[in-house]
């Protein structure tokens, strides 16, 4: 949050929708007063008993404001009580948790009519403005319309929480690659070169593209140099020399890249160095093709790997899937139709595609899983496929990443332009976040594929829908 120029001290009211996005999101505000309204703690009640994913949330919520308030009296909750320390935060004093009675403020300070929760924690904060006109009275919420409210009830300062936001605007997304202008080679200075067996490695200065991280790609305008960063310091970067002729010369159960971002994610997906392939782009891009050949290459034909476990989350934002007869595999088949489509079409050129699909579903022991339930599990040497991870929160993604055990090579692959969840936004999105957070971990890969290569009817839709 960025500072008041004039005014030091700020009082932040949290919306209900703040606390069910980040349950203890109000750590997050350093030395500052924090309120929690009323309103808030009745619409944490009736959230926390229903069978949703957002009840968790609500549930966390209320023990934590629980450990904070259990020792206050009624007089020291008015007054303010101190927040632990954040270990985050780099505040020079705790700040202070107020609950505030919003039902005992009358409706006519903000104009809006108090038989709805919005206008009632609304009329707090303006209440709140009235009383303390020497303070910064921010109402923090994730509900835009509910901004433009209270901005037209009178209310100065609204803003949305933002504090666990890594980046400001989707465009600021990492993609995984970078263009170098003009030849490379024509920019480096000193390089040391070591060769081991058949692939080379540069030892270059930082100084070239210092803003790298680690298995980031690096092309030029040459169309002839492809290298990826295998590690980095202060002063050098090491790269691992690739090429683009070797780049798109790759095969993968009978699957060759069509274009240089293709050939990237390809050098990901078979490399076993690499566990986490986080693979973005528009629809059409080839992400679920790539994924699946790679991990059929590398289960059925090389033997790295013992299974291929594919997994996504449901319409009812990964909840329930029992409405469907059959077992789990059978209740989660509409939803991955993706992957069975996609089975069909590396072999479509089959005598049967169909038994072939099957054949090989059973060979590669090919398991169709629910979100719902993978807490808990450790899935050892597989090659975990996530599909449409664009919208599961970071929470749900950190469940599944956090279940590959020895030898397991997760790919979440999704299209951030194609969020079908009420909860979650581009930057919001946990596809977003784990391509910020596993961007500089040497056992993770992101790229994003450039470019529809599905048909042209599609490429067209792409550009000018």
């Amino acid at each position: 949050m960025e500072k008041a120029s004039n005014l030091d001290s700020k009082m932040y009211v949290l919306d209900t929708n703040v606390l069910l996005h980040e349950p203890l999101a109000y750590l997050s505000f350093q030395e500052h007063d924090v309120v929690i309204p009323m309103t808030v703690l009745e619409e944490l009640d009736h959230i926390k008993d229903r069978k949703h994913d957002v009840s968790r949330d609500a549930r966390v919520a209320i023990r934590g404001l629980d450990e904070v308030l259990k020792d206050a009296t009624p007089e020291q909750m008015l007054k303010g009580v101190a927040l632990p320390s954040n270990k985050k935060a780099k505040a020079s004093s705790a700040g202070t948790l107020i609950i505030v009675n919003d039902h005992l403020f009358v409706d006519s300070i903000s104009g809006l009519p108090g038989n709805e929760n919005d206008h009632r924690i609304i009329n707090c904060a303006v209440h709140l403005q009235k009383q303390h006109p020497n303070s910064k009275v921010v109402l923090v919420t994730k509900d835009i319309n509910m901004r433009l409210k209270a901005k037209g009830a009178g209310l100065k300062f609204v803003e949305d929480y933002r504090t666990d936001q890594l980046i400001d605007d989707i465009a600021l997304l990492s993609s995984g690659y970078k263009k170098i202008a003009g030849d490379f080679w024509q920019h480096v200075g000193e390089c040391e070169t070591q060769q081991h067996g058949r692939d080379a490695f540069h030892k270059v200065a930082k100084s070239l593209i210092p803003d790298v991280f680690c298995n980031e790609y690096l092309l030029d305008d040459s169309g002839q140099f492809a290298a990826r960063v295998k590690s980095y310091d202060e002063q050098h970067i090491m790269l691992k020399d690739i090429g683009v002729e070797r780049l798109m010369h790759q095969s993968a159960w009978g699957v060759k890249p069509k274009n240089i971002y293709q050939g990237m994610a390809m050098d990901a997906l078979l490399d076993t160095g690499i566990e986490l392939v986080i693979l973005t782009g528009p629809a059409g891009c080839g992400k679920t093709l790539l994924a699946l050949a790679c991990a059929l290459e590398m289960v059925v034909e090389k033997g790295i790997y013992d299974k291929v476990i594919v997994t996504r989350n449901t319409p009812e934002i990964a909840e329930s899937i029992g409405f469907l007869p059959g077992t789990e595999e059978e209740k989660m088949a509409p939803w991955l139709a993706a992957i069975t489509d996609t089975l069909e079409v590396l072999h479509k050129g089959d005598e049967n595609p169909i038994s072939s699909r099957n054949y090989i579903m059973e060979k590669a022991n090919i398991q169709f899983k629910s979100v719902n339930f993978m807490r808990g599990r450790s899935i050892q040497n597989a090659v975990v496929i996530l599909d449409e991870s664009q919208n599961l929160t970071a929470s749900q993604l950190k469940t599944i990443i956090t279940r590959c055990g020895e030898g397991t090579k997760l790919i979440c692959s999704g299209n951030l332009a194609q969020i079908d969840s009420n909860y979650l936004t581009p930057v919001t999105s946990g596809l977003t976040y784990i391509v910020e957070r596993f961007k500089d971990f040497e056992g993770s890969a992101t790229v994003n594929l450039n470019g529809v290569v599905r048909s042209r009817l599609a490429s067209f839709a792409e550009e000018n829908l």
